[in-house]
C-alpha cells in the first residue's frame, strides 16, 4: 500500500511539473524578450544622453560643419516631438512617450510570437522616446543638432533617428512576419 502511494505521489508531481513546463518557458521567452528590449533601450538613451551632452559644449560657440554640403551641427531646443514637430506641447509629448512605452512593454511580455529582431526595433523606439522624454521633464526641451544643408529639414538628434529606424523597422519586420505567417497557413494544407 505505502508503495502504490509513493507511486501515486510521484506520478502526481510529476504531472504537475510537466503542466507547469509550458508556463514556466513562456516566462522565460518573455524575460529574453524584456531584457533585449531594455537592452537595446538602454543603449539608444545612452547614446542620445552623451551625444547630447558633448553637442551643448561642442557647439556653445556656434554651429559647425560635419559633412559638408550634406549635414551641419547646429544646437536647438525644442519643445515639440520628433524633428520639431508641435511645437509647445511638450507635455503632451510626455504623456505620449509614456504610455507608448508601457503599451510597447505589456505587447513585448505578452506576445510570444514576438521575433528577437522585432523586440530589437522596438526597444529603439522606446530607447529613443525615454531619451527625449528625459529631456523634456529635466530640461523643459528637447537638445537637437544633426541639421541637414541639402534639403530644408528639421534639426534631429539620436533619439529621433532612433524612433524613425524602430518604427519603420518595426513596421517592415511585422509585415515579414505576418506574411511568413500566412504563407505557411496557405501552403500548410496543400502537399504535392
Amino acid at each position: 500500500r505505502s508503495q502504490k502511494m509513493v507511486c501515486a505521489n510521484a506520478a502526481a508531481m510529476q504531472w504537475q511539473i510537466k503542466s507547469r513546463q509550458p508556463l514556466m518557458a513562456k516566462r522565460q521567452h518573455a524575460f529574453v524578450r524584456i531584457a533585449v528590449l531594455v537592452a537595446v533601450a538602454l543603449a539608444v538613451l545612452v547614446l542620445d544622453q552623451a551625444s547630447k551632452e558633448f553637442m551643448r559644449s561642442y557647439l556653445a560657440d556656434g554651429p559647425r560643419e560635419f559633412i559638408p554640403g550634406v549635414l551641419g551641427l547646429r544646437l536647438t531646443e525644442n519643445t515639440g516631438a520628433a524633428f520639431s514637430m508641435g511645437e509647445g506641447s511638450q507635455w503632451l509629448f510626455v504623456g505620449i512617450a509614456v504610455l507608448v512605452c508601457m503599451a510597447v512593454l505589456i505587447w513585448v511580455a505578452l506576445d510570444s510570437s514576438l521575433s528577437l529582431s522585432l523586440v530589437c526595433s522596438l526597444g529603439l523606439v522606446v530607447g529613443g522616446g525615454l531619451a527625449n522624454l528625459i529631456d523634456r521633464v529635466c530640461l523643459g526641451a528637447v537638445t537637437d543638432f544633426f541639421a541637414t544643408e541639402f534639403i530644408d529639414f528639421p534639426i534631429f538628434n539620436v533619439a529621433d533617428i532612433a524612433i524613425t529606424c524602430g518604427v519603420v523597422l518595426t513596421l517592415l519586420l511585422w509585415w515579414l512576419q505576418s506574411e511568413g505567417s500566412d504563407s505557411k497557413k496557405d501552403s500548410g494544407g496543400q502537399r504535392g
